[in-house]
């Protein structure tokens, strides 16, 4: 658990964030020390309703995760831990990802997105807002784009340079699987494939 507190009268509201990764059944409320410093009440994870706050999750595609499985559709979660993904043309989905739950998350740290809490839920509905005037191309501008958006409309970690490119990278080496049921529907199909394909191999020869 970590936590940014003020110090002193000069400290600006956009600075009493707080963030805590919990994974627990019920909201936490972060003690902090000193007069007149507002806290933030993190909404609990919870894999059974796909509830992620602060987090991109990400999930397979059919069929192209199934020969390459680092690539797969993503979404954004906001404050309250729903999801949002650009799930088609001029379509952002709102908690019911397209392809399925999530069987990947990566939870970010709010005190990283410029204005905090509030900061962070506008930007992901300012992306979707956006995405929902822009046909979906697979290439181009796609789920990871919309998530990328929101990034960097936000200045997460003080930056304006997210891209899909980027994002699919620091799940790859950031997300965490959602147990043991995650990781099968991740990498079983890929696994049976190559194991099908050696055996057709094998057999030919």
């Amino acid at each position: 658990m970590e936590g940014v507190t003020s110090d002193g009268d000069s400290t600006t509201s956009s600075n009493k964030i707080f963030y805590l990764e919990s994974q627990s059944n019920s909201p936490v409320r972060p003690n902090w020390n000193g007069n007149e410093i507002d806290s933030l009440i993190i909404a609990p994870m919870d894999h059974s309703t796909s509830r992620y706050p602060f987090c991109i999750v990400w999930t397979p595609l059919p069929f192209i995760s199934w020969f390459f499985p680092f690539i797969g559709h993503m979404g954004i979660a906001m404050s309250s831990g729903v999801i949002r993904d650009f799930a088609g043309p001029y379509h952002v989905s709102e908690d019911d990802m397209a392809f399925g739950k999530p069987t990947k998350y990566w939870q970010l740290k709010v005190n990283k997105a410029r204005g905090g809490q509030n900061g962070w839920d506008r930007a992901v509905t300012d992306a979707s807002e956006a995405y929902k005037k822009r046909m979906h191309n697979l290439f181009c501008d796609n789920c990871h784009s919309h998530v990328a958006m929101a990034l960097n409309l936000m200045h997460y970690n003080e930056r304006t340079n997210w891209n899909m490119v980027i994002l699919a990278f620091c799940m790859l080496w950031n997300g965490k699987y959602v147990g043991l049921g995650g990781w099968l529907k991740t990498w079983l199909p890929f696994i049976f494939i190559i194991l099908l394909s050696y055996g057709a191999y094998y057999c030919a020869v």
